[in-house]
């Protein structure tokens, strides 16, 4: 499934904190505005795992929940394959998969599998599908080292490993990723990379990935959007940025990583 957006924009009211006592209390606005993302387009389409990187506060966030409809924006269009939040909500809704970083979507004290069992009954996934994922992420995540256990009994990794599991489970054709790695052992991590990239090419799924961690990006993605402030200050592939920034030095100076090519753009040194 493909993602456009086109001119998306939000804003959020902030309550200024004046001193009671102060007579300029009366004088001023009790709110200001803050505008989290400031008009921006771009284009997904279907089968591209894309990162989506930005200080904190610079706008990802807030883009990420506008697409996946948890967040309503001010103005502008999202479409999801043809479909919109306001009119195809539960279509959309049974295509797209979801992981937020550390806020697990499984239930807390009881087995992973009972966990599974009924993400199986409330997707109306068929048994051999069902099964057939069952047994692809025990052999790709090592499931069976703890599927038997509840997420409060499990490491970080562990606990990615498994909603991962139970995000997929029902075949979505976009996956949103909000930090999958953060704070997890190198070994996991290689292990979750791994396993998003075989499910993107033997499935085609697109992937929406925000991470702070480059090697994610270096890893996974092949596109990148680079937000700052609300406004996107680069959309396109890994290759065509570092040709760009390479092309831009002189002969005695040596290219640079990712990472410092994104901080000299955040920076305004580049682009």
């Amino acid at each position: 499934m493909s993602i456009e957006v086109k001119n998306l924009t939000k804003t959020y009211k902030i309550k200024n904190h004046a001193d009671d006592k102060s007579i300029f209390r009366q004088l001023s606005s009790r709110y200001s505005v803050l505008t989290a993302v400031n008009n921006i387009s771009f284009t997904i389409p279907t089968g591209n795992i894309v990162g989506f990187i930005g200080a904190n506060g610079a706008g990802k966030s807030t883009t990420i929940k506008m697409l996946t409809g948890i967040l309503t924006p001010d103005c502008g269009t999202i479409s999801i394959n043809g479909l919109n939040y306001r009119k195809n909500r539960r279509q959309i809704m049974m295509k797209i998969g979801v992981v937020f970083g550390q806020r697990s979507v499984l239930c807390w004290d009881i087995p992973i599998i009972d966990s599974l069992k009924l993400f199986k009954d409330m997707y109306y996934i068929p048994e051999n599908i069902y099964k057939d994922n069952i047994e692809l992420f025990t052999d790709i995540l090592d499931l069976s080292e703890f599927i038997c256990k509840p997420p409060r009994l499990l490491s970080l990794g562990q606990r990615m490993k498994a909603d991962l599991a139970a995000t997929l489970l029902y075949n979505p054709e976009i996956l949103f990723l909000d930090e999958p790695t953060i704070g997890i052992d190198v070994l996991s991590k290689d292990k979750i990379r791994s396993f998003i990239s075989r499910i993107n090419k033997e499935r085609h799924t697109t992937v929406i990935l925000t991470t702070h961690d480059i090697s994610d990006i270096e890893a996974l993605c092949s596109k990148m959007i680079i937000i700052d402030k609300g406004t996107i200050l680069y959309n396109g592939t890994l290759d065509n940025l570092k040709s760009v920034y390479n092309a831009s030095l002189t002969d005695n100076n040596a290219a640079d990583d990712l990472e410092t090519i994104i901080k000299k753009i955040y920076a305004g040194d580049f682009l």
